[in-house]
């Protein structure tokens, strides 16, 4: 395809923006991607306090800001732990160092779903709050936080989707993609120096001379964003006040439940169009799978779905015996 035909003109383009937010002396620097966090931790903040004075959440509200500093720590540490044995264990054992250059992404959210959960747990033990009941405000306020981290993976052009046709209006071509990196000898290049060699070919027109040459791909994080955070959370949202309105207190562990099944349904669905992770593709397997037909994705989404499940079914039990 040419960019002279009616498809390329109505083709959208990457819009290249500068991972780093904040240029800082040292090794360190601030990035959307941490500062997405941030957000995400901001708006959980907000929620959780709002859930507690409103009595939904049995938490004193002031004992927000402590929950939140239990769930950072959780969703960091079993982000980055769960990101090393889901997808990267060989190249850390290589080099462990690896494991605390966080700045460079990698977190698996599986993993940091489950830091949540133990943090949860811990907090809930501590501070005596009923665990099902403090899962239930977590379910709510997460999906903000989805959101925005997937639209951090969209600005560092990471977790990009498979190779689509030239018929999907929205596909773009990633400059991060393998076939770009090699167009602009940016291969094998420290992360940092990477995205400068990306920002220099935008603005001196190497990339436009050079992007017909790289696949149009399915823009997966937007996919993920739009579906595991906003349509998620607007779902557990219009149930939430559904129930208040109608004055209906629905079981401990509902919300949880609905936030389980549903991110492992759309994952599940996402992972159709997200390109699999190199470690697990082969010359044999293109698709990456990890168990029979499923990816990795696909295998812990399947995970999710099933203890949502039986969530949903223990709250259906609890309900009918009160």
């Amino acid at each position: 395809m040419t960019p002279t035909t009616p498809a390329a003109l109505l083709e959208l383009r990457f819009p290249w923006i500068d991972p780093v937010l904040l240029d800082l002396p040292g090794p360190l620097d601030l990035r959307w991607y941490g500062l997405m966090y941030g957000v995400g931790f901001a708006f959980g903040y907000a929620l959780l306090r709002r859930l507690a004075r409103i009595g939904f959440l049995q938490l004193e509200p002031r004992a927000a800001g402590d929950l939140i500093v239990a769930l950072a720590l959780g969703v960091i540490l079993g982000g980055r732990i769960g990101y090393v044995l889901f997808y990267d264990l060989a190249a850390t054992l290589r080099n462990p160092a690896a494991i605390l250059r966080v700045w460079e992404g990698g977190m698996s959210f599986h993993g940091g779903l489950l830091g949540v959960v133990i943090a949860a747990a811990y907090f809930a033990r501590r501070r005596k709050v009923p665990f099902f009941n403090l899962g239930d405000s977590l379910a709510l306020a997460v999906p903000l936080g989805i959101f925005a981290v997937r639209l951090a993976n969209f600005i560092n052009g990471e977790l990009y989707g498979r190779v689509a046709s030239a018929s999907v209006p929205w596909a773009m071509r990633f400059p991060t993609d393998p076939a770009a990196l090699a167009l602009l000898d940016a291969q094998g290049l420290p992360l940092r120096m990477r995205e400068e060699r990306i920002a220099a070919a935008y603005e001196s027109g190497v990339w436009d001379a050079v992007r017909d040459q790289v696949p149009l791909r399915h823009p997966s994080q937007l996919y993920e964003a739009l579906a595991e955070g906003l349509l998620l959370g607007l779902v557990l949202w219009a149930v939430f006040w559904t129930a208040r309105r109608r004055e209906r207190k629905l079981p401990p562990g509902s919300y949880g439940g609905i936030f389980l099944l549903g991110y492992g349904i759309l994952r599940f669905i996402v992972e159709l169009f997200r390109q699999p992770d190199v470690q697990f593709r082969g010359p044999g397997d293109p698709l990456g799978t990890v168990l029979g037909p499923l990816t990795m994705g696909q295998s812990l989404s399947a995970l999710m779905l099933l203890a949502g499940m039986l969530l949903l079914g223990r709250a259906w039990r609890y309900g009918r015996s009160t």
